[in-house]
């Protein structure tokens, strides 16, 4: 898989007039080789992937991780760089972009600190963007990823059906936290364990928790804290940032309320919601723009007399926002493979209400791999 994906990108980069490509995208790292170190700029050590169109790949990756590296990495040559040893990171690099007529690198992406030295050896000219061709790359899942994508969805159904039974009158959030976290490492566990060999990939679910409860509930990205939460209020689970699975990624959001709705205007706002995911949904097939999704999502938005929405929905894979985005300016065709997390939202300043779910989108429509209950009814526990 790996190593077509690499032959895949040497095809490109030669039919776009690039001699090599220096990547240092975690994840397109980990696309292109199976190779991924967790420490990464966070800790001030870079990984760079040497990719030319013709000759041996390149993986420059600190010695802290050589042994992971030699274990999982799909290329032809390591070289590991050690701390304050030599010119570090920096010692293949001048070698490798001598001579080179034009060099494709992520200008996005790549650290500030591996950008300033690249730019003192390759004059500005010289250098084009792979971004645009790693995105195409990555656009269409093979069947490899569609499964690690069926299985990303089970783990997160196991994530919500656990914050689902967490969720309760006394019960602070982080106990909430604690459940969907545990109940998608246990999932987790048992796909690793039952159709994948591999060792070194975790199970555990690692991200903090995006909830919000009660009068908190309008602060969208909020993180799981001590507050309490009360019957009658209303819960936002979302599992945007933690559905990863085997490093695939999905977006997955549900609006709870405790025993019954305290304030019954919120009922309405959430049927919006509902609806405004439907309109995508029902928009939603392989051939149509991905803004024409979002286009069919705003207008129930905006016509219940809400403002005009954040984007209805992104594609996902190995990133948790790759390409395309479902919103107005993306007018990328929608095509069979593609993987698609689309919401329905609504905001008003005292209230607001998201369901989301994930889709592969197919020859005749699309696959839903998200599942949960959205009906109001479901959703009053």
């Amino acid at each position: 898989m790996f190593t077509a994906r690499m032959d895949a990108l040497r095809n490109r980069l030669t039919e776009a007039g690039y001699d090599i490509a220096l990547i240092t995208d975690d994840d397109c790292v980990y696309y292109l080789t199976g190779y991924y170190d967790y420490l990464h700029m966070d800790f001030g050590r870079p990984t760079i992937l040497v990719v030319p169109r013709d000759g041996d790949s390149l993986l420059i990756t600190p010695t802290i991780d050589m042994v992971m590296a030699e274990a999982t990495a799909q290329v032809d040559r390591i070289a590991a760089w050690n701390d304050g040893a030599g010119n570090e990171w920096r010692e293949e690099l001048p070698s490798i972009v001598n001579g080179a007529v034009r060099v494709a690198i992520e200008p996005d992406l790549m650290p500030p600190m591996v950008r300033n030295y690249v730019d003192s050896l390759v004059e500005t000219n010289k250098l084009g963007n792979v971004t645009p061709i790693l995105s195409d790359m990555r656009m269409i899942k093979t069947d490899e990823e569609l499964q690690l994508a069926r299985h990303a969805g089970e783990v997160a159904n196991a994530m919500m059906a656990a914050g689902r039974s967490a969720i309760a009158d006394g019960v602070p959030e982080y106990e909430v936290a604690l459940a969907t976290s545990a109940g998608g490492t246990r999932k987790a566990a048992e796909l690793l364990n039952t159709h994948y060999d591999d060792v070194t990939m975790s199970p555990n679910i690692h991200f903090l928790q995006i909830m919000a409860s009660g009068n908190e509930i309008t602060k969208t990205h909020h993180r799981a804290s001590t507050r309490v939460m009360a019957h009658g209020e209303p819960v936002f689970l979302c599992f945007c940032g933690m559905t990863n699975f085997h490093r695939f990624k999905l977006g997955f959001d549900r609006t709870f309320w405790i025993g019954e709705i305290a304030d019954t205007s919120q009922a309405a706002v959430y049927d919006v919601a509902l609806s405004s995911q439907k309109a995508a949904l029902d928009a939603l097939r392989p051939g149509v723009t991905a803004e024409s999704v979002h286009a069919a999502y705003a207008e129930v938005i905006q016509y219940a007399g809400y403002d005009y929405p954040f984007r209805c929905g992104r594609a996902t894979g190995y990133s948790f926002l790759e390409t395309p985005q479902l919103v107005t300016g993306d007018t990328t065709i929608l095509q069979p493979g593609m993987v698609l997390a689309v919401d329905g939202s609504v905001s008003s300043d005292t209230f607001r209400a998201q369901v989301g779910d994930s889709f592969i989108i197919t020859e005749t429509g699309y696959e839903q791999i998200t599942q949960h209950p959205k009906e109001l009814n479901d959703v009053i526990l």
